[in-house]
Parts: C-alpha cells; structure tokens; sequence
C-alpha cells in the first residue's frame, strides 16, 4: 500500500480516508476506529486524534475522549481538519460552566500566560489587511477570557505589544494602539453592567508606558477593577529585558535611599520590582505560543523559570476553546519537579 508524505509524517490512503470520515460522519469513523484498536497491542501513535476534538464533533465523542488521550503528544503534525470557528456549534451553558471532560480541577493551573502569535499572518491568508487580524485576535482573547473565569484559572497574562513591535509600519501601530484603547474602554462598560462570576475581572496592565498615547494611558489609569475572580494582565510596550532592566534600577535607587543593603538582595527583593508584582501569582504555571513559533519572544523572561511551555501550531484567532482545552490536558499529563527528583 502507498502512503503519502504530509507534514513530515508517511500517511495511508486508509487513514486519508478515515480523516475525511471523521468529518463527514463522525459515529461511522468512530466505529471503523474502535475496531482497529481492539486488534492492536498497543495504541496507535500514528496521528493525534485529540485534533478533532473541535465544536460539535466533541460532544458526540464523549465516551470515547479516554481512548484518544493517548496520542497528545503527537499534537502540531499539520492536518489542519480542526473546524473554523464559525462553523463550531454552541455549547449548552451547563457545559460551559463545567470543566470539559478529561480535564481534573486540582491540576489547573494558577496562572496562565499567552504569547497571542499569528494575526497578521491569519489576515494574509486571508487576503486582508493586519488590523483585521487584531480585531480578530480581539475576539480570541474574548473568548479565552471568559474560560479562564469559568475554569477557575486566577490570573491570565497575555503579551498584547512588545518593545520590539515599536519598529512596526507607523499605520500598523496607531491601528493596534487605537483598538487597544477602543477595547479597554469597551471592556471597562461592560465591568460596570457585569458583576457575574463569569465576568468578575481584574484588569492590570504591565510595561513601559513612556510611549504610549496619552488618551491610551488616561483609560489605563481607570482601568483596573477591584474584582477578583480573574486577574487579566496586559503586557504593552512590555519586554522581559525591559522588566528586569527596571527592577535593578528600583534595587539600585532603594540602595541610594539606603533603604536597604547590598546584602539584602535576593529573588524575594528582585521579585517585588518586577511588573508582576500586581498579582499574587507572579509565576505563570503555563505559556502558551500558537501560530507555531518555539520561541518566548523577550516575553516574562524572570518569571518564565519553571513554567510550562505549550506551542500550538494555529494561529491565534484560530485557536479557540479547542485549542486551549489542548493545552490544558498537555499541561496536567506533565510532572512538575522544579528542579528536584520524584520519589
């Protein structure tokens, strides 16, 4: 039999044939599956079946999620059958409110962190222009958003705009700046009619602000909300040298105050300059990176020590409640150890 080669991997015209099945007519590609399970001695490693696990097809996989859990770490080969958003089907609210099946409540993480890649490059594919790919990943955000609040995450931190991005086109920056503002205004109205668990949020705001427009920086100082289910930390003009540069400079003028010694500098004193100190978990337990870079982009540098990394290959208006729930069952299926050993 021959095999194609797609994404780096050799893949049959059997398994081309179930793919397009477990789109088309997900209980018969299910059985035709199960069966090929049932007459292997060990799992298949073939493919990631959990990429499939997007909108309405999830749902109708629920007896079957446990068996599909054991090709995870395949995930990122480049099928690309995971379904637009638009044509996802909406979840019941019972099932919003609860955590997705497979996924345990005291292995979530505490603080989650988000390098939001790809809206330009989703813009291009699409043939339009980068703002249309901010004001999608807008959306994204909005999204994320609302399951970190109704999983009982406490603290999601996203890179917004970096220091490097000043280089931008001109036109690029203003747009992005503006639909900043624009949404932080928007956010702040709504805040003020919502005081649900789902939208009890906590908004802070982290980096070097010298730059920034003065009617960005006036909504910024209005910003932040006493709420305290869901910390949301924005990064813009942020940059993890930018943050370590600072903090020195903050030991070394409390030095010249001789408030305190050259002895008394330690992680501790160096963690309380840091522009994370708004929120009781400074450490993200997760980042995740999607459009398929693997690299932290000067992002959390100090604070990225022991977390997690999670890259996803969609592009982050594609990422989506499918894509994060992916990121989370990776996440728990990891043995933290920081450094020691597991007895």
């Amino acid at each position: 039999m021959t095999s194609t080669i797609y994404g780096g991997c050799s893949i049959s015209p059997a398994f081309i044939h179930l793919h397009c099945l477990l789109i088309t007519q997900p209980q018969e590609a299910l059985t035709i599956l199960f069966h090929k399970m049932l007459s292997l001695r060990a799992p298949p490693t073939s493919f990631n079946c959990r990429r499939f696990h997007a909108g309405a097809l999830e749902r109708r996989w629920r007896l079957g999620r446990d068996c599909f859990l054991s090709f995870s770490h395949l995930r990122g080969i480049g099928l690309g059958v995971r379904s637009a958003k638009s044509e996802m089907a909406p979840f019941t609210a019972a099932e919003e409110e609860n955590l997705p099946e497979g996924l345990q409540p005291e292995l979530m993480p505490k603080h989650v962190a988000v390098i939001m890649d790809g809206n330009g490059r989703w813009a291009k594919n699409k043939g339009l222009q980068p703002w249309d790919g901010h004001r999608a990943g807008v959306e994204a955000l909005r999204e994320i958003v609302e399951l970190c609040g109704k999983w009982g995450i406490q603290v999601l931190t996203v890179f917004a705009f970096s220091t490097d991005n000043w280089i931008r086109p001109k036109i690029e920056i203003d747009f992005l700046l503006n639909l900043f503002e624009r949404t932080l205004k928007s956010e702040l109205e709504t805040l003020a009619k919502k005081k649900s668990k789902t939208n009890n949020v906590r908004i802070s705001i982290i980096g070097d602000s010298s730059k920034l427009p003065k009617s960005l920086l006036k909504v910024i100082n209005e910003v932040e909300e006493n709420n305290t289910r869901l910390q949301l930390i924005v990064a813009v003009g942020y940059s993890g040298k930018y943050d370590v540069l600072q903090a020195c400079r903050g030991i070394a003028q409390r030095m010249k105050d001789g408030e305190i010694e050259v002895e008394e500098i330690d992680e501790r004193l160096i963690e309380q300059e840091l522009e994370t100190n708004c929120t009781e978990f400074p450490y993200p337990d997760l980042l995740i990176r999607t459009s398929g870079e693997l690299r932290v982009s000067n992002f959390l540098l100090w604070q990225l020590a022991y977390t997690e990394l999670f890259f996803a290959q969609e592009l982050w208006p594609d990422f989506g409640r499918s894509g994060f729930i992916e990121a989370l069952m990776s996440f728990q299926q990891r043995q933290r150890r920081f450094g020691g050993r597991k007895s």
